[in-house]
């Protein structure tokens, strides 16, 4: 996670919120140490959903919900083991969390347990009355998927008509409700030149923070990556717009962020010790404090509908299986030192090879994303094929990112 707007101002609005809500709890930044972790875990507790994403890396969408989704015991005893290690994050996601009927006594147990929960969501069946249950319930923050400035668009990726309306109605709900929420874009060829628009709409409807991902190859984001995964010169064409906005707006009315996105912290990294010296100095101290590179595995877990264990949400793959809470407490697993996918992950920047295996700046990064790696190119350790640093320019690259050729850009694919 680039925390842009931290890197610039030395200040978050909704990470602060977050990580600081109890007082004297360390901040996620600070929980890696010795054989103990205390991840923020993100829990996809269905694969059901209302939408059916183009991009989405659990292959979620209507149907009935799988055989071996754990039950509403099995997740109550999680969140119990969850609380005992008083993880500083539980990210509700899926799917889409609201189709699951128990959604409400889990939210609930968790806030009862003292833990701090966010939802990930399509934000269709965010109604004013569902937004004022997730408050009741303890949800703190709530990340709202917008995909587009315009329906065509947005409805497109999300093969679901009306579902743009609808998510811009569940951030003005979370809004009334007292809810902070925030927006969660994932870029591609299909939506790069409606960002900056995305942005001021963004504002609009109030929402805290503006979270870019770029796209993994994981799930369906698998399918047709290479012709809609952005090229490095239009990655730093949103970067740059990103930091711009950053600069030009009142941090503490948005947080600008790139998210699973290790290698953006070389680009900026560079860009601030050129041009904006306190910048830089900011960005190296908030690096020192909390960690560099990819989280996974260290400061991030995932566990998906079944309660098998990941390193992230975006590594649900047979090989990267760490565990699962039927066999063990995730606590256990995740605190086990002979755990061969753990520990590998704990030490990425060192097993990694190629361009990333030899960068100077590979302690920024921490040696970029593993998935893209592996999807790229069968090892696990190859570079990032994402490095603005390795990556050369593609033919196709478009625009910059709010440029007058990007505005009339149609999206590459329809």
């Amino acid at each position: 996670m680039n925390r842009i707007t931290r890197y610039i101002h030395a200040q978050g609005t909704v990470s602060e919120v977050l990580r600081h809500r109890h007082g004297g709890r360390t901040p996620s930044g600070m929980l890696a140490f010795s054989d103990i972790r205390r991840p923020v875990v993100f829990w996809n507790i269905t694969n059901r959903c209302n939408l059916r994403c183009s991009h989405c890396y659990i292959r979620a969408g209507p149907g009935e919900r799988r055989e071996d989704e754990l039950t509403t015991e099995e997740g109550m005893a999680l969140i119990d083991d969850l609380a005992g290690m008083r993880v500083p994050l539980l990210l509700f996601s899926g799917g889409e969390p609201l189709v699951r009927e128990d959604f409400w006594d889990l939210a609930r147990h968790a806030n009862d347990c003292g833990l701090t929960t966010a939802l990930s969501t399509n934000g269709t069946l965010i109604t004013p009355a569902a937004a004022r249950r997730l408050c009741d319930a303890g949800v703190e923050y709530v990340g709202v998927s917008l995909d587009g400035a315009t329906a065509e668009t947005h409805d497109r990726m999300r093969n679901a008509p009306g579902s743009f309306l609808l998510a811009l109605r569940a951030l003005e709900n979370c809004r009334s409700a007292g809810l902070k929420c925030g927006v969660r874009v994932t870029a591609t060829r299909e939506n790069y030149a409606e960002i900056p628009d995305l942005i001021d709409l963004s504002l609009d409807c109030g929402a805290e923070r503006f979270c870019v991902y770029w796209l993994v190859p994981s799930g369906r984001g698998g399918e047709g990556y290479g012709a809609l995964q952005l090229g490095s010169r239009e990655i730093a064409g949103l970067l740059d717009l990103l930091v711009q906005k950053a600069r030009e707006g009142d941090p503490e009315a948005m947080e600008f962020l790139t998210v699973d996105a290790p290698q953006d912290a070389v680009y900026l990294f560079r860009r601030l010790r050129e041009e904006d010296p306190p910048a830089y100095e900011s960005m190296c101290t908030l690096l020192a404090r909390s960690g560099v590179g990819c989280s996974a595995g260290d400061r991030i877990a995932n566990i998906d509908p079944a309660g098998s264990i990941y390193p992230c949400q975006f590594a649900q793959l047979p090989a990267l299986r760490v565990g699962s809470i039927r066999d063990r407490p995730f606590s256990a697993v995740w605190n086990d030192p002979d755990n061969g996918v753990l520990s590998a992950f704990r030490r990425k920047k060192d097993l990694v090879g190629g361009s990333c295996g030899r960068c100077p700046y590979r302690e920024t990064c921490g040696g970029g994303c593993r998935i893209r790696a592996l999807a790229a190119t069968g090892d696990l350790w190859a570079e990032d094929p994402l490095c603005p640093l390795c990556r050369e320019e593609t033919p196709g690259d478009a625009p910059p990112a709010g440029s007058p050729e990007a505005r009339t850009q149609p999206p590459a694919l329809r």
